[in-house]
């Protein structure tokens, strides 16, 4: 699968250093690169499927925080990293509050840099946690959770709700009215969604957070697993 990528950068060593660590780490990905806000801009209008943008705070025509607002309300699902030699935790924090998905030093190792940009990838957030504070990162971490939860379906939804009350396979059946067959098919895709591999790890990434308030957007009664829920679950 082509993974596209668009690097936002004005300085030719350091975007081909991104460049050449993308391509050095998925051989299937596409790199497109603009020096400006307005090349940027030209190349999301040119297409419209990129997977990522790394983005320069401190292009040639713009100043701050300008493309990445300019470019979160162009496309408010579309994952942007920023890439910036200014890494205060004034500065990261803001581009949270702006609509980043992530934040690279560009003091950061290829490592660092490389394992960012696949959990953004992944679905998640990637901010240095060395420069925010545990209370914000938290706080990132639960909200792309709840993004990842909203992106399931109302039977999907019902599924992890009683995975979550420890029923098994062939008891979900029975309540839904569906094949077993069917059941496993749904917990794969709520796995799936959820970026863990089993019904434990599921369960227990529900329990970080209020999901009764996300499953109110698709039933009128919830039940938010308990602790006995989370044993009965292992």
């Amino acid at each position: 699968m082509t993974v596209r990528f668009l690097i936002a950068e004005d300085h030719p060593l350091f975007a081909e250093a991104l460049q050449m660590a993308i391509l050095s780490n998925w051989t299937d990905a596409q790199v497109a690169r603009a020096g400006t806000l307005q090349e940027t801009r030209e190349a999301l209008a040119e297409r419209e499927d990129y997977d990522l943008v790394l983005l320069d705070l401190w292009l040639p025509d713009t100043h701050g925080f300008e493309a990445l607002v300019e470019l979160r309300a162009r496309d408010p699902k579309l994952p942007i990293v920023v890439v910036s030699a200014f890494a205060d935790p004034g500065v990261v924090e803001k581009s949270v509050i702006c609509g980043a998905t992530g934040f690279i030093p560009k003091s950061a190792r290829k490592e660092a840099l490389v394992q960012a940009i696949r959990d953004v990838l992944d679905g998640d957030v990637a901010f240095p946690h060395a420069v925010l504070s545990p209370e914000s990162v938290a706080d990132m971490e639960r909200d792309a959770l709840t993004e990842r939860l909203q992106s399931l379906t109302p039977q999907q939804v019902r599924v992890l709700q009683m995975l979550c009350q420890g029923l098994l396979n062939k008891q979900i059946a029975h309540e839904l009215e569906v094949g077993e067959t069917t059941v496993k098919a749904h917990i794969s895709e709520v796995l799936r969604k959820l970026h863990v591999v089993s019904r434990t790890q599921a369960v227990l990434e529900v329990s970080k957070l209020n999901f009764g308030a996300v499953l109110a957007l698709y039933t009128s009664e919830v039940a938010p697993c308990s602790q006995s829920d989370i044993e009965r679950a292992n």
